[in-house]
């Protein structure tokens, strides 16, 4: 008998427990919906401000993915929007057509409301990095990898050095590196990032050093096609000492096969940057006049750890810094803030960054892909060129 009385009050607590759970849904539901109705009828800002007091969630999204954030965009109303961040509205959700509030914003030209969104981004993505160099346990997630955001080879760097690449061209006659992942497969570095690099050595991180003509020692970490490391032996006064930090075993065999390995006053350090960071091995050379980084399937946390290590490894104020800057490159929102955040991280450490545009989108932006995902969708690259700050 006992047990068919608590089979019976177990079942009626699980029932009770559903329909709590259905109340509470169908509760924050019309809150959303109220909320984001009103800010489309432009209620006064003291009727908004009293529905979030009473529980309207900032983070509803209706049938469309329309937040309380986007529809105060819509409205241009940039006290609203200031508000609703205040009050914690997600800065960075994304509706079903895959925009952001921000996005929203630029579409109508409104800087204002823009500028809040993404300053809000900056702040969010500072409190995440603070977090998580004081964790003790794992660290924060940043939002963004460098180039992917999934767990395989594109979003692990272990799992990237055990995968296969490829090395080839593609039907518009470009160098290609993919890497093989489950049904498709990933541009590792793709030819057309010559437009970007083809600006970087000479005039940006090269003639400006007072020994440009006795040769630079150079560091470049992440071969890919090489193509910046074949633009830095092909300058004006070829570098000293040309260190590549390399960890992928089908990359190095492409360097091989390349006749990287004999080329005079180039050493390849194989191994993931982690590994020599703190060696004589690296540290030998004295400092390095030039430094430029763009790594696969790391994310930000991990390019900011190398941003700290810059102090040690140039050689001086003349020294320059640079970055293949991909970072959330398939929106300008995200571009935006991790540009900004990039920045303030290296002012951090002492460095001071220059920003150069590259226009990078043309009427044939759409044959640079081919049947690879893309990983850099906008029409302006930013190029960082950073130096020690004055003292």
């Amino acid at each position: 008998m006992s047990t068919q009385e608590g089979s019976v009050d177990s079942d009626r607590d699980i029932s009770l427990d559903e329909a709590t759970v259905d109340f509470d849904s169908e509760l924050l539901t019309n809150l959303g919906s109220g909320l984001i109705n009103a800010i489309l009828e432009q209620e006064p800002t003291e009727v908004i401000k009293a529905l979030v007091d009473s529980g309207a969630p900032l983070w509803y999204q209706d049938e469309e993915g329309l937040s309380p954030l986007h529809a105060a965009v819509y409205v241009e109303d940039a006290e609203l929007v200031k508000l609703l961040i205040d009050e914690g509205a997600v800065w960075n959700a994304v509706d079903n057509l895959q925009n952001t509030a921000a996005d929203i914003a630029l579409s109508l030209n409104n800087q204002e409301c823009y500028t809040l969104i993404r300053d809000a981004g900056i702040r969010s993505e500072l409190l995440l990095a603070l977090l998580s160099a004081r964790s003790t346990l794992s660290s924060t997630p940043s939002s963004f990898v460098i180039r992917d955001t999934d767990d395989s080879a594109a979003g692990s760097t272990d799992a990237f050095i055990s995968s296969k690449l490829r090395f080839t061209k593609d039907e518009f006659g470009q160098e290609i590196c993919l890497l093989k992942l489950k049904d498709d497969e990933v541009g590792v570095m793709m030819g057309w990032e010559r437009e970007i690099s083809e600006f970087i050595p000479d005039t940006r991180l090269c003639e400006s050093h007072s020994n440009y003509s006795q040769g630079l020692k150079i560091l470049n970490v992440g071969f890919g096609l090489g193509i910046i490391d074949t633009f830095f032996q092909s300058v004006a006064h070829p570098p000293s000492h040309h260190v590549i930090i390399e960890p992928h075993p089908d990359v190095l065999q492409h360097m091989r096969d390349n006749g990287w390995y004999n080329k005079t006053g180039v050493k390849i350090l194989e191994g993931r940057w982690q590994d020599f960071i703190e060696s004589e091995e690296l540290l030998g050379f004295g400092g390095f006049d030039v430094i430029y980084t763009d790594t696969f399937s790391e994310n930000y946390e991990e390019l900011r750890k190398f941003f700290g290590h810059l102090p040690d490894l140039m050689d001086g104020p003349e020294s320059r810094f640079s970055f293949f800057n991909g970072l959330g490159a398939t929106n300008a929102l995200f571009y935006d803030v991790y540009t900004h955040l990039s920045e303030l991280h290296l002012a951090e450490d002492g460095l001071d960054v220059d920003w150069s545009d590259v226009e990078v989108g043309t009427d044939e932006s759409e044959n640079r892909w081919g049947k690879t995902r893309e990983y850099f969708t906008l029409p302006i690259y930013r190029l960082p060129v950073g130096h020690m700050k004055s003292i």
